[in-house]
């Protein structure tokens, strides 16, 4: 048990497996008393579920904070790093510096602080819920933003994940900036176009 007065974040990404968009980090003080029903892993939760714990979150918690690396640095550290920069960002944010940090996953970023790296804690850890589903919410919300200044992607549907419509976009139109250079796809079509 944590004793009293312990300060406890949880931090989870959202967006490595996407061909576009930044990789979005949250991290979250809830505190003991914060009366928050129904968190879980924001995959497992509805758009309408995640959207109304978002705003209790962001109400309720002790501190909270979003973090990213974008793109460019996608593609120059590779996903796993530059999802570890993000979580470390988004810990580094918080108004309420941490005593101890769950972390979702099996890998801790390089950081000070007294960590444990938790498998599927998005489901098992209150903390970690919170941080994925304010993640989850923030990218979601920024790929609607993205999809009207990119039309014709799909990016509001598929979040920019590999989905059929979006590989069979990319060949029609090509990468855009927000398109991540060292992923299969995206690299593929950019070796292709080279060529020409």
């Amino acid at each position: 048990m944590a004793k009293p007065n312990t300060i406890i974040a949880g931090v989870d990404e959202v967006g490595r497996g996407p061909l576009a968009g930044d990789v979005v980090a949250a991290a979250v003080v809830l505190g003991a008393d914060h009366g928050i029903v129904g968190l879980a892993d924001s995959k497992k939760l509805s758009e309408k579920k995640r959207e109304q714990l978002y705003e209790q979150i962001c109400e309720r918690s002790k501190s909270w904070s979003i973090a990213r690396a974008n793109v460019e640095e996608i593609d120059e550290l590779n996903i796993l790093h530059a999802s570890m920069l993000a979580m470390k960002r988004a810990v580094e944010s918080l108004s309420l510096q941490p005593h101890h940090v769950f972390v979702d996953g099996n890998r801790l970023p390089v950081w000070q602080y007294s960590a444990e790296a938790v498998v599927q804690g998005d489901s098992l850890i209150e903390e970690i819920s919170a941080a994925s589903i304010v993640a989850k919410v923030t990218r979601d919300r920024e790929m609607l933003e993205l999809d009207a200044r990119y039309p014709g992607y799909g990016l509001a549907k598929h979040k920019g994940y590999p989905t059929k419509a979006h590989i069979a976009a990319l060949k029609l139109m090509g990468p855009t900036i927000i398109h991540r250079k060292t992923f299969g796809p995206v690299k593929t079509l950019i070796e292709q176009q080279a060529l020409f």
